[in-house]
C-alpha cells in the first residue's frame, strides 16, 4: 500500500506519496497520511511551502484498485464517505496558509489529478501524463474535477480532458495554464526547488492572507472582491506588524523578522 513520509529541508516540507507498486494509489490510510502532514506543517512556524509528489514513474493514479473493489461492494458505506474525507482533505490543501506546490513526477489520473488540482503550483516533468479518465471507467469525477478544472482552465480545456480522456505531457500543462514550469524528470527537483526558493523568506501571515483573497476571488463579484480586500488590508495593517517592519527592514537595509519568527 501507498505510504505518506515527510521531509523538512530549510523551509520547504516535501511530502511523498511512497508505493511505486501500486503507482501511488490513494486510501483512506493515505488521506489519513496526508492530513497528518499538513498537521505538522501547520505546526511547523518555520516552514513556507509544502511540495506533495510520488515515488516512481507516477504522481498518483486516484484509488487503489483493491480498495475501490472494496467501495463498489458497498457504495453508501465506504465509497461516498472516502470521497467526502478525500474532499474534505482537498478543500483543506486548497485554503491552507502555506502554498503548495504539486511536483509532478510521472503519471497523474483520476484522484492524481483531482489532488493538483487543489494546489497552488504544479510543476511537472516533461515526460509526465496527466488526465482525468474518470469517464474512461464508466464514473463521474467526485473529488472536485467538475469543478477545479473550468475555474482553472476555462469551459473548453476543461471538457476536453473530462469528457474525452485526453493525456497532457508536461509542456502541454504548460500550454494549457494548469503547469507553471515543466522540465526534464532529471531536473524536476532543481525546477521546483527554484520556485520554493523564491517563496522562502516571506511572511507567512502575508502569504496566507494573499491565499485567501486569491481563493475567493473567482466565487465573488468584482466589488465584492475588491470590499474584501481592503476589508483584509485594513484589518491586516492594524493588527499585524509585518507591514511595518518590511518597510522598516527595507529603509534600514537588512532581512526582515517577520511575526511568526519573532
Amino acid at each position: 500500500m501507498t505510504t505518506v513520509e515527510t521531509h523538512v529541508t530549510g523551509t520547504v516540507m516535501t511530502i511523498t506519496l511512497n508505493g511505486p507498486d501500486r503507482l501511488n494509489s490513494l486510501s483512506p490510510e493515505v488521506i489519513d497520511g496526508l492530513n497528518t502532514a499538513l498537521d505538522a506543517a501547520e505546526r511547523d512556524a518555520s516552514l513556507r511551502s509544502i511540495v506533495i509528489t510520488g515515488v516512481g514513474k507516477a504522481f498518483c493514479v486516484g484509488m487503489d484498485i483493491g480498495f475501490l473493489g472494496e467501495c463498489f461492494e458497498d457504495p453508501a458505506g465506504v465509497f461516498v464517505p472516502f470521497i467526502r474525507r478525500f474532499h474534505e482533505f482537498l478543500d483543506r490543501l486548497e485554503a491552507f496558509p502555506l502554498p503548495s506546490v504539486a511536483a509532478v513526477n510521472g503519471l497523474a489520473r483520476a484522484g492524481g489529478f483531482e489532488l493538483l488540482l487543489a494546489c497552488d503550483f504544479v510543476v511537472a516533468a516533461d515526460e509526465a501524463r496527466v488526465g482525468d479518465t474518470h469517464s474512461d471507467f464508466g464514473i463521474i469525477p467526485g473529488a472536485g474535477a467538475s469543478q477545479r478544472a473550468p475555474r482553472k482552465l476555462g469551459d473548453q480545456r476543461a471538457r476536453a480532458l473530462l469528457l474525452t480522456g485526453r493525456w497532457l505531457t508536461g509542456p502541454e500543462l504548460v500550454g494549457w495554464g494548469l503547469a507553471l514550469a515543466s522540465a526534464p524528470l532529471a531536473d524536476l527537483d532543481d525546477e521546483v526547488a527554484r520556485l520554493t526558493d523564491s517563496l522562502a523568506g516571506r511572511s507567512r501571515t502575508v502569504t496566507a492572507t494573499i491565499k485567501q483573497l486569491l481563493n475567493a476571488a473567482p466565487d465573488l463579484p468584482l466589488a465584492e472582491g475588491l470590499r474584501l480586500e481592503r476589508e483584509l488590508f485594513t484589518r491586516f495593517h492594524e493588527e499585524v506588524a509585518d507591514a511595518d517592519e518590511g518597510y522598516r527592514a527595507y529603509v534600514e537595509k537588512r532581512k526582515p523578522v517577520w511575526g511568526d519568527a519573532r
